[in-house]
């Protein structure tokens, strides 16, 4: 017997440990050893000796090895097994009687009765095979003539032979030197192989199902290598670079760099196939935060292009990723702790007491003035690029396109302008009383007045604009509306919210709990988020109605509000902006204290309009004053948290 050990690890070789020390035990110990192996924890052991106990002890905590029981014989698959007062000499009357006498008296060390998975198969086991004889002290005292008859009936005719090693357990048995086995394989190796591949399928798992669990084991550990394959090195052999490169493709940021580090065929692979450039393409066309990014920090330009001299290297995607993302934690770090670099347009002229109303993009700033004018600003310079007149009453709201700005006033008109002219291409007259605020998208505008009315309107173009509707069912103006292709939504100073269908401007349904008159709000998908002059901003669920949260911290009426994925912006007569975290108001397990984000103070009059983006917020006041509040570019000199330095651009109409 020839016998290597590993490094102790009890899941792995736990039966193989148990053989080793079988090889100093008797039949019934050794059936203990079985019996510890099949039975569930804490194991109670009746019938072992000192040595055995050692054994346990050295496989498993005491505490979980209860002390003998007091019953002197312990039945097991019907078996009875007597207790070490019979002195631990076994006979054949302590066994079952369908075991052999001479294998009551021997150490029987196999691994192969120790894999079965119950008693049964172990007595099996143990009938067809021979083992050597015991070198214990009762063996010792056995008369001449069992002596002789137990050394004839256990002579070895087969050696085991284990090497237990960080691979596969691989037990080998020869077979007698008289035997034909060579003779026989080689046969039936030569029929194998003039079967189909169907029957020989069929023979081999006929052949898998007559061997025991042990076998199994066996045959487990040397398929286990033949199906594994690296199929990504695989493909490219085969001239299918394409698809290796579209599996990986699907791969995180975190999971292409451990696949880079697999072997030179991956990183390849990776390489050739620029990964690195389509993830950030795909974070790109699917991440607003992404793209604002790529355009203000011109790497955009590397971007959707196809393999030419002017693209970089796929190094140069890798060492660009971990900078986006250190741009990205930036921001948001800067938006939780209000860090943000300050720009201030003044807009005051002679007539001027306040900005209205506002939008902006990339290029320009449009803002809507109560001196009855529509202001156009460059926004880099800041400077003002054309004014445009024609309302008689303040531009209380405005909205633009590609094409055309669109405004309402308090002298009861809706005009449409020219963009890039500022020609007046339409004058609608419908409403009594000042429009208060109005949207359009896709060929549908709808405006709603103080005269507590809502007119939907159809826009073929912007000269052919007919009314379509009128809404009626508030009770008081109605200052905000909002909509997409399912409702249109209308707050008043009735307190109520207000839903109709799109499609057939019926009305659905009311949402009452504000306490005092609703001053605005904003709608996308099923969430809708107003603000009150009770003070209070409330998240609704449009499709029950239900009221899902009621976020405090303002101490006057909340003139307007804004809200994307993560945040919401809320603007109020008391000169202060709030920023609040969306995912935590919408979950009802989270502490009101930790709602709001930061407060921003800068305005010294009442905030009228707000628009956000990922990088900054852009404002108007009652102060005149447009400011501009950005988390990108923060300069981090001397400056206190939470304010930046400003540029300040006056702007006088004569």
């Amino acid at each position: 017997m020839v016998t290597h050990l590993p490094p102790l690890n009890f899941k792995s070789n736990l039966f193989f440990i148990l053989d080793f020390f079988s090889l100093f035990l008797d039949v019934p110990n050794t059936f203990a050893l079985h019996l510890f192996c099949s039975s569930p924890l804490p194991f109670t052991y009746p019938f072992i000796d000192p040595f055995t106990h050692l054994v346990f002890c050295l496989l498993l905590p005491t505490s979980l090895i209860k002390p003998p029981s007091p019953s002197p014989f312990l039945p097991i698959s019907g078996l009875l097994l007597f207790s070490s007062s019979l002195n631990l000499c076994a006979t054949s009357s302590s066994l079952p009687s369908s075991l052999p006498l001479s294998l009551t008296q021997c150490s029987v060390p196999r691994s192969l009765w120790l894999g079965c998975s119950s008693v049964a198969e172990s007595l099996c086991a143990l009938r067809c095979l021979q083992s050597i004889p015991s070198t214990r002290a009762h063996n010792q005292n056995m008369s001449g003539m069992e002596s002789q008859n137990l050394d004839h009936d256990l002579s070895p005719k087969k050696n085991t032979v284990l090497k237990l090693n960080n691979g596969p357990v691989v037990g080998s048995r020869k077979r007698p030197s008289e035997g034909n086995y060579e003779k026989e394989k080689e046969h039936c190796i030569a029929l194998f192989d003039q079967w189909s591949e169907a029957d020989q399928v069929e023979f081999v798992e006929r052949l898998i199902s007559r061997m025991c669990h042990y076998q199994h084991g066996h045959i487990n550990s040397y398929l286990k290598p033949m199906l594994q394959r690296d199929f990504i090195t695989a493909l490219p052999a085969q001239g299918l670079d394409h698809i290796a490169e579209n599996i990986l493709s699907f791969l995180d940021a975190r999971s292409l760099c451990s696949a880079e580090l697999v072997c030179k065929e991956w990183q390849r692979v990776i390489s050739e196939g620029m990964l690195w450039k389509k993830l950030i393409e795909r974070m790109v066309r699917t991440d607003p935060l992404w793209k604002g990014l790529s355009e203000r920090h011109q790497w955009e330009k590397y971007l959707f292009k196809n393999r030419t001299s002017e693209v970089p290297p796929n190094s140069y995607y890798h060492s660009l990723y971990p900078k986006i993302i250190q741009d990205i934690e930036t921001i948001e770090a800067n938006w939780r702790c209000g860090r943000h670099n300050l720009q201030r347009i003044q807009c005051r002229s002679e007539n001027s007491k306040g900005v209205y109303c506002l939008q902006y993009d990339d290029d320009k700033i449009i803002s809507g003035l109560r001196d009855n004018s529509i202001k156009i600003w460059d926004k880099q310079s800041l400077e003002c690029l054309k004014i445009l007149t024609g309302h008689t009453g303040s531009v209380l709201c405005l909205q633009y396109d590609e094409r055309v700005i669109v405004t309402g006033s308090s002298d009861s008109t809706v005009r449409v302008w020219e963009v890039t002219t500022g020609e007046v291409l339409n004058t609608l007259i419908h409403h009594n009383e000042a429009v208060l605020h109005l949207r359009f998208a896709n060929g549908l505008m709808v405006t709603c007045s103080k005269d507590r009315s809502i007119a939907v309107w159809d826009m073929a173009s912007p000269t052919d604009i007919s009314l379509r509707r009128v809404l009626v069912g508030h009770r008081a103006a109605v200052n905000v509306v909002d909509f997409d292709d399912k409702y249109i939504v209308s707050a008043s100073g009735d307190r109520t919210i207000k839903v109709w269908s799109t499609s057939t401007c019926e009305f659905v349904r009311t949402l009452n709990g504000h306490k005092r008159g609703i001053a605005c709000l904003q709608y996308r998908d099923r969430l809708v988020v107003s603000g009150s002059s009770d003070n209070t901003i409330r998240l609704w669920d449009i499709e029950c109605g239900a009221c899902l949260r009621v976020l405090e911290g303002h101490e006057e009426l909340v003139r307007c509000i804004r809200f994307d994925n993560k945040r919401i912006v809320s603007g109020a007569y008391d000169g202060k902006i709030k920023v609040w975290d969306l995912q935590a108001a919408l979950d009802p397990r989270a502490p009101a204290s930790t709602l709001c984000l930061r407060t921003l103070v800068e305005h010294s009059g009442r905030v009228f309009r707000l628009q956000f983006d990922e990088f900054q917020i852009i404002s108007s006041s009652h102060d005149d004053t447009i400011l501009i509040w950005d988390f990108l570019n923060v300069s981090t000199n001397g400056q206190s948290e939470g304010r930046s330095p400003s540029r300040t651009y006056t702007y006088i109409s004569r």
